[in-house]
């Protein structure tokens, strides 16, 4: 990884007050089968690096791919030159910002690497799964694929830093669609929610192998059930739709960054303002909500930042009240608020942002059975297909593929398009039961949107399933 661009790093480095480099390697690998068709595979490779100065108080940056001495001469003279230009603009006096040099190395856990695989024997596996989908001949869509990514980044400073990071990501995907003449249902495998750090052992831990008669079957059942009924009830809320709702209505609004208006422009704003940590009641007693990069199987685990800073599991919501936000370094300064290390860009030619990592709501005391039996009328939804929420992230409303009512404590009739809305700033504290262990999953994304110029970043989550009470419920007429 290193090659000698350590050394061309500390050849080129200038007399500054700090001087980053950020190399990262990544390639890619995507596998899939449709209607028991093998598609084209689909390969990728990157590589760059992100030189970063601050000087005289100012930031600038600079990305390139020719990392010879030259190269890396060239983007560091652009970002002194920014920086110098920007200092008497910033909103933040760099000068004052102390940078520790990070030492350390993070590395996924792997036990069934993917090259270890022979290519033939993946796409056996997902032909054989793709083929389990199409059990019906009202089955008109269906797929299968593995996307697959290893990544190397080495993360430099001026003054002895040095982080070395690999990460290796497992993202599989089923997928059935039915159709009856007017009325076409699809059932995924988690929405495509079911995202791991790891090697192929990671199908095994998510079941994969098991999972294609069931979407299916459920897809056809889909075609045959009434639309969900509409009004105010109580709503339990499955893990692979839980992740969005925590994404959406937890994890943007409290990126720093948005909160300081940073992204008003593109991705909007949040309705938190610096003044409510450490006394805005967010939710229930219930909610408890963690930042942790340290789960080594979750999507976006990392032992560092890529700022350097290191990664620690920290509280950003205890027993309902707002205690951090998802802010960086640099917008922990700006704003005087604590935050977490959180700084993270896509690639190596964007710089680091705000981003979430891994955002988890803690696992509460009651059984699945326990939830569902303390509700008189209400509905479980899983697996979220559609999601609308305000450019302040406050005023939301989510779909999902599969609905089933819950009347006098029991499961009864399954429904399809389940939709519910509700409003940010109180939904979570009609928060009234957690799932335990038992219903927590560990699932993710690896299309999180934000930024100008725009990155795809991933993210993880994990959650139980959850118990709200009055609830807007509507349905698909």
């Amino acid at each position: 990884m290193s090659d000698p661009i350590e050394a061309h790093f500390r050849q080129v480095v200038p007399a500054v007050d700090f001087c980053s480099l950020r190399l990262v390697s990544e390639r890619s690998e995507l596998l899939a089968v449709r209607q028991d068709v093998l598609q084209p595979v689909v390969t990728s490779e990157d590589r760059g690096a992100m030189l970063t100065v601050w000087d005289g108080g100012g930031m600038g940056y600079a990305a390139t791919c020719d990392l010879s001495p030259s190269g890396l001469r060239q983007a560091v003279d652009e970002a002194r030159q920014l920086a110098r230009e920007s200092a008497a603009h910033s909103v933040v006096d760099f000068s004052k910002i102390v940078m520790e040099p990070p030492k350390g190395d993070y590395a996924s856990p792997e036990v069934e690497p993917w090259q270890n695989i022979p290519l033939a024997n993946k796409i056996d596996l997902l032909q054989r799964e793709c083929a389990r989908l199409n059990i019906d001949p009202r089955i008109v869509d269906w797929d299968a694929s593995l996307w697959h990514t290893d990544v190397e980044s080495l993360y430099l400073t001026a003054d002895g830093g040095r982080v070395h990071q690999s990460f290796r990501t497992l993202v599989p995907s089923l997928s059935a669609t039915a159709n009856d003449g007017p009325e076409t249902q699809t059932r995924s495998f988690g929405g495509r929610g079911y995202c791991r750090q790891g090697g192929l052992e990671v199908l095994d831990h998510l079941g994969f192998r098991q999972a294609a008669p069931r979407i299916a079957e459920e897809a056809i059942q889909l075609l045959l059930a009434p639309n969900c009924p509409s009004g105010t009830m109580d709503v339990l809320l499955a893990p692979d739709q839980m992740i969005l709702q925590i994404h959406e209505s937890i994890g943007h609004p409290l990126e720093l960054d948005r909160i300081l208006g940073d992204e008003r422009n593109y991705a909007g704003t949040s309705f938190v303002t610096p003044d409510m940590f450490g006394t805005y009641r967010y939710g229930s007693d219930l909610l408890n909500v963690t930042f942790d990069p340290t789960q080594p199987e979750a999507f976006a685990s990392y032992g560092f930042d890529d700022d350097g800073q290191p990664a620690q599991h920290a509280y950003l919501i205890r027993n309902g009240i707002l205690q951090r936000a998802l802010g960086g370094l640099t917008s922990q300064v700006r704003a005087d608020v604590p935050g977490v290390a959180t700084s993270r860009a896509c690639s190596w030619n964007r710089p680091p942002i705000d981003r979430m990592a891994n955002l988890n709501l803690e696992p509460g005391d009651a059984s699945l059975d326990a939830m569902i039996a303390a509700m008189q009328r209400g509905i479980l939804m899983r697996t979220n297909c559609s999601w609308s929420i305000d450019d302040s992230r406050n005023k939301f409303q989510f779909g999902c593929e599969w609905g089933q009512l819950i009347e006098d404590g029991r499961l009864t009739t399954v429904v399809k398009k389940p939709n519910y809305r509700g409003i940010s700033a109180t939904f979570w504290r009609n928060l009234a039961m957690v799932g335990d262990r038992s219903t927590l999953e560990i699932m993710g994304t690896p299309f999180c949107g934000k930024g100008e110029p725009n990155q795809m970043i991933r993210v993880g989550h994990a959650s139980p399933a959850c118990l709200f009470t009055n609830v807007e419920v509507f349905g698909g007429e």
